[in-house]
């Protein structure tokens, strides 16, 4: 699945791009998470796709910039943008850092996972967060898994639903500072978690 859906990325990747690289979506909640940093040292944007916006904000608030995709043909675009963060090839649910961060999103790349990945993943992410550190993260509104047809290309979905996310943040020693279904009707939740 983790394969299939980097060559589904790959190959959109320059779509991808010349699409959402202007765009204005996800700022004003990414904003708001921000808002909640006690730091503004370390950044790791999960799912980083061809970076843009997200990475430029993270940059313009003065953050050091680290972002992880699954897409090589994105992560090339990122590096090309990006000069002066880091990125990495990588796979959400394998990749380990000894890193800790003040700042993580995960901007629509959590929901890409089968559900028995995703206590594994938020709370990895939790735990990389320094102690007052913010993570961003979006989800799905309900519990299950599906896939659907995109630029002819298919993408996978899952979801462990709102309650379950929450349990999650709080075993992790996060507590929930912001949780919004942005997008209603649309089944599309952010939530904001910081580190106690």
């Amino acid at each position: 699945m983790k394969n299939n859906l980097a060559d589904s990325y790959d190959k959109i990747a320059q779509w991808w791009h010349d699409n959402h690289n202007e765009s204005s979506y996800g700022i004003k909640q990414i904003e708001r998470a921000i808002s909640y940093c006690k730091r503004r040292g370390t950044a790791l944007d999960m799912g980083c796709g061809s970076g843009g916006r997200i990475i430029r904000k993270l940059l313009s608030e003065g953050f050091d910039v680290t972002g992880i995709d699954l897409s090589q043909n994105m992560i090339n675009i990122a590096r090309e943008l990006h000069p002066g963060a880091k990125f990495y090839v990588a796979d959400i649910c394998t990749w380990m850092s000894n890193e800790t961060y003040d700042f993580i999103a995960a901007w629509d790349s959590i929901f890409h996972l089968p559900g028995k990945d995703h206590r594994l993943v938020v709370s990895k992410l939790c735990g990389m967060l320094n102690p007052g550190g913010v993570l961003i993260y979006t989800l799905g509104d309900e519990e299950g898994e599906h896939e659907s047809l995109w630029h002819g290309e298919k993408f996978f979905y899952g979801s462990i639903g709102i309650d379950e996310n929450l349990k999650i943040i709080m075993e992790s020693g996060c507590s929930c500072r912001h949780l919004e279904l942005d997008q209603y009707p649309e089944k599309h939740v952010y939530i904001i978690a910081q580190k106690l």
